[in-house]
């Protein structure tokens, strides 16, 4: 289930579009591509573009929303805390969804069923490093560095 960033009457809101046209604007002023922007930040060119379009309920979660646009905003160099205070809307979430869903409890399981450690290659590798170990030791003392 998704939820629209900033609740459902949020979800389109003039003031979104405006900070996204702003956004754009100043971009387009520092003469930067979205790819550039891309590069520069790890934030995908279509997210930078929903934000510049004020469709920011494309995102995973409200969180990682708010996040790519106080990101983005501080790469274009807008001040997080003026723009917080011009458009209120686009950092307002509803109350909620405030806590963060996609926790680190929600991570799916990889490698085996049961989740745990292979033990066997495990023990065969450390058993291989004590036995060089152990010839090492009897190498140097029969060339009598010890």
């Amino acid at each position: 289930m998704r939820y629209k960033f900033g609740g459902p009457q949020n979800f389109m809101s003039e003031e979104i579009k405006v900070m996204g046209e702003h956004f754009r604007s100043k971009r387009e002023e520092m003469n930067l591509s979205l790819k550039e922007v891309e590069n520069a930040t790890s934030i995908r060119q279509m997210y930078l573009q929903a934000i510049e379009e004020g469709r920011i309920g494309n995102f995973l979660s409200n969180a990682y929303a708010l996040g790519f646009i106080r990101q983005y905003a501080g790469f274009l160099g807008f001040d997080n805390d003026k723009l917080n205070q011009e458009y209120p809307d686009a950092f307002r979430m509803p109350p909620e969804k405030q806590d963060f869903a996609y926790g680190i409890g929600t991570l799916e399981a990889r490698g085996s069923p049961h989740g745990g450690v292979r033990w066997m290659p495990n023990l065969l590798w450390g058993g291989a490093f004590v036995l060089l170990a152990v010839v090492a030791y009897y190498f140097a003392k029969f060339l009598g560095v010890f």
